[in-house]
C-alpha cells in the first residue's frame, strides 16, 4: 500500500476552545490509484491533506493520534528534516489558488527549477531546461519564451498547469490535488483534470483528489471517500457511490448536483448548515440535518458499517438510504 492514514485525529486551539477538525480518519491510496476525498467546507478534507504532506500549522494545530504510512514509513514518527526530503521527491500537492500558491515575485522557471536544484543538485541553466520539459509536458504554448514570465501573466488554467508540474517534477509516488480546479469555468475545469488523470496514467502515481463536486470526479476518482465534521461517513467504488449511496449525506450531495432533466425544478440543498467543529452534535453528527434521523442517532456515535467488501457507511440506517427505502414523516 502507497499510503495508509489510521484512526487520525487532528485539533485546532483558539481562544473560543478546541477544534476536532479531523475525529478519526481512516484511508488507503495504491500505487496508480485515484481517490476523491468529498464533502462540505469544514469537513476535514484538506487539514487531513495537510498532516499527511507534514504542512500543517502546529500550533494552532495538532495531530493528537493516529498513524500516517507512506511506503511502510510512519510519517508521524519522522524528524522534521526527513519529513523535508519526502516532500516533493515522495509526495506533493497542488493548491487550489494557484495564484496565493505561487511566489509573484520570482518568474515561473525559477520556481520549477528549484525543484530539480534541491532535490537533484542541478544547476540553475539545467534546472530552468527542466522548466521548459515540465511546462511544454502541461501543455504550455510557447514554453521556451514564456518560462521567465511571472504568474500574473498566465491565465487561471496556465497557472494551474503550472501547479500540476510543479507537483510532478520530481515524479513522487503520490500527489494530492486540493480543489484543483476552484474559481475555473467548467471547460478549462475539464481540461485540467483531464491533464491531471493522463499524467497519473502516465506516471503511475497515487492520487488523492480534495474536492466538494462530485460532478467533477466522475470519470477520474476509482474510490469515494465521503468526510463530515472530520469523518468518513461512507467510502465505496465510484461507481456505487453514483448508482446508489448508503448513507444520507451522500445522497444528499448526489441530489445537489444540477441535472439536465431536471431543468426548471428548484436545485436540491441540504437543510442547515454544517456543525461547528467546537461543539460536535453527540450521537452522528450529521443528525440535526438528515431525513432519516431517529432517537438512536441523536445518542450513539455510527460506526463504519461493512456494507460489502468494497463500502462501508457510517449511519445505522443504511440499509434504507441503500435500497431507497421512503422516509416515514411520523418517525421525525
Amino acid at each position: 500500500m502507497l499510503l495508509e492514514v489510521r484512526d487520525l485525529h487532528v485539533e485546532f486551539h483558539t481562544r473560543d476552545g478546541v477544534a476536532k477538525a479531523v475525529n478519526g480518519v481512516t484511508y488507503s491510496v495504491d500505487e496508480g490509484e485515484t481517490l476523491a476525498v468529498l464533502g462540505e467546507s469544514g469537513s476535514g478534507k484538506s487539514v487531513t491533506a495537510q498532516a499527511v504532506m507534514g504542512i500543517l500549522d502546529m500550533p494552532p494545530g495538532r495531530i493528537t493520534g493516529g498513524q500516517i504510512l507512506f511506503q511502510g514509513r510512519d510519517l508521524l514518527t519522522l524528524k522534521e528534516d526527513e519529513r523535508r526530503g519526502i516532500r516533493g521527491a515522495g509526495m506533493a500537492m497542488i493548491f487550489q489558488d494557484a495564484l496565493s500558491a505561487l511566489n509573484p515575485v520570482l518568474t515561473v522557471g525559477d520556481q520549477l527549477g528549484e525543484m530539480f536544484v534541491v532535490h537533484r543538485g542541478m544547476s540553475r541553466k539545467d534546472a530552468r531546461e527542466k522548466a521548459v520539459e515540465l511546462m511544454d509536458r502541461v501543455r504550455i504554448p510557447a514554453a521556451r519564451e514564456r518560462v521567465g514570465q511571472y504568474p500574473h501573466q498566465f491565465s487561471g488554467g496556465m497557472r494551474q498547469r503550472i501547479m500540476i508540474a510543479m507537483a510532478m517534477a520530481l515524479e513522487p509516488a503520490l500527489i494530492i490535488a486540493d480543489e484543483p480546479t476552484t474559481a475555473l469555468d467548467v471547460t478549462v475545469q475539464a481540461q485540467v483534470m483531464e491533464l491531471l488523470a493522463e499524467l497519473q496514467r502516465e506516471l503511475r502515481m497515487g492520487l488523492i483528489l480534495i474536492t466538494h463536486d462530485l460532478g467533477v470526479v466522475a470519470d477520474v476518482a476509482d474510490r469515494i471517500a465521503v468526510m463530515y465534521a472530520g469523518r468518513i461517513v461512507e467510502t465505496a467504488p465510484v461507481h456505487d457511490i453514483y448508482k446508489a449511496p448508503a448513507h444520507p449525506y451522500t445522497q444528499g450531495l448526489l441530489d445537489s448536483i444540477p441535472r439536465l432533466d431536471q431543468k426548471g425544478r428548484e436545485l436540491y440543498a441540504i437543510k442547515g448548515l454544517p456543525p461547528n467543529l467546537m461543539a460536535i452534535p453527540p450521537g452522528c453528527a450529521f443528525h440535526p440535518r438528515c431525513p432519516r434521523a431517529r432517537d438512536l442517532c441523536h445518542t450513539d456515535v455510527p460506526p463504519l458499517y461493512e456494507v460489502s467488501l468494497t463500502r462501508a457507511s457510517a449511519c445505522h440506517f443504511w440499509r434504507e438510504t441503500l435500497n431507497k427505502e421512503p422516509i416515514d414523516a411520523a418517525q421525525h
